[in-house]
C-alpha cells in the first residue's frame, strides 16, 4: 500500500471519529426525483441562510441535483435510521420504492420533505464546485420546517447512534 493510500485511509478513520448529523438530501424536478443519505452537510452562513452539501462525484444523483437546481436537506430524528439505511443504498429498495414509504410529502418548493424530520430545509442551489472526489453544493435556504420534538441521529465510528435527550438548560 502506498503512503498516499495509507494517508487517505487514516484520514477516513479520523473522520469516523467526528460525529455527524444524518440527513437525507432530496430533489425533485424536471430531471426526476431522488435522494441520498449524507453526513457531509454544514451551515455556511445565516445571511443569507446557506448550507454546504457534499456528495461523492461517483453518485448517480449529481446530474439530477444539478439539473433540478433545488434540494431539501432533511435532518433525521433518532427513529428514522431505517430510512437513512434505505437512502444510503444499504437495503434492496429502489429509489421509487423509497419515496413510497410513509412520511414523504411535497414541500413549499415542491421538494421531497420527510415528515417528523427534526428540520427540513428547502433551497436553491447557488453554486457547485468540484473538490477531489466530491461535488460541493451551496444551497440557499428558502423554506424551513422544524419539528417540535425529537432526538438526533448521528453517524459515529461507522455506526448510527441516537443522541441522548436532555432538558434544556434555563437561560437567566
Amino acid at each position: 500500500m502506498s503512503h498516499e493510500e495509507q494517508h487517505r485511509l487514516r484520514f477516513r478513520d479520523a473522520m469516523a471519529s467526528l460525529p455527524a448529523a444524518v440527513n437525507i438530501v432530496t430533489t425533485q424536478g424536471s430531471a426526476g426525483r431522488c435522494g441520498i443519505t449524507a453526513t457531509a452537510v454544514c451551515s455556511v452562513t445565516d445571511t443569507p441562510p446557506t448550507l454546504l452539501v457534499c456528495v461523492n462525484r461517483k453518485s448517480a444523483m449529481n446530474p439530477v441535483f444539478e439539473q433540478n437546481g433545488k434540494m431539501c436537506v432533511n435532518v433525521l430524528n433518532h427513529e428514522q435510521e431505517e430510512m437513512a439505511r434505505h437512502f444510503a443504498g444499504m437495503t434492496a429498495l429502489t429509489m421509487d420504492q423509497r419515496f413510497i414509504l410513509e412520511g414523504w410529502r411535497d414541500g413549499v418548493l415542491k421538494q421531497p420533505v420527510l415528515q417528523r424530520a427534526l428540520a427540513s430545509l428547502e433551497g436553491d442551489i447557488q453554486q457547485i464546485q468540484t473538490i477531489g472526489t466530491h461535488q460541493l453544493y451551496l444551497l440557499e435556504i428558502r423554506h424551513i420546517t422544524l419539528a417540535e420534538e425529537g432526538n438526533g441521529l448521528i453517524y459515529f465510528k461507522r455506526q448510527f447512534h441516537a443522541t441522548p435527550h436532555s432538558e434544556p438548560i434555563p437561560t437567566a
